[in-house]
């Protein structure tokens, strides 16, 4: 094995640590998230596709992600593609706009988010 060859995962190490992504497409999703929210937590990571540190910190993310759908609902937001929605989500939860970015909305409203290496799938067990 060379210093630069790729370990190759098998099919199940693949799947063992799926993410329960949940697409974030439609303006109108906004209203469905901050209802939902008030019964669980909702988090929104909103990701840059030509961005490589945000590539990176997606990866990093899905790889310790560990809660289940019930526990926690989690949107994906590619932002180069639905701007206008990235843009929403500043002015409805009252966040400043970065990427990546991770944002937690319970009741309503962002209690928490992170950006760049600051985001931690762990951290959202607290929240939980």
């Amino acid at each position: 094995m060379g210093l630069f060859s790729k370990s190759k995962k098998t099919k199940e190490e693949k799947t063992e640590n799926q993410v329960p992504w949940h697409i974030l497409s439609d303006i109108s999703q906004l209203e469905e998230i901050k209802e939902l929210s008030m019964s669980r937590p909702v988090a929104i990571f909103k990701h840059s596709t030509r961005c490589g540190i945000s590539r990176m910190v997606l990866r990093q993310f899905e790889s310790t992600y560990s809660l289940k759908d019930e526990q926690l609902k989690l949107y994906y937001l590619d932002l180069l593609t639905y701007r206008n929605i990235s843009d929403e989500i500043g002015f409805t939860f009252q966040v400043l706009h970065q990427s990546p970015q991770l944002i937690v909305v319970k009741n309503g409203v962002a209690v928490a988010h992170a950006a760049h290496h600051g985001i931690q799938a762990d951290a959202l067990e607290k929240h939980i």
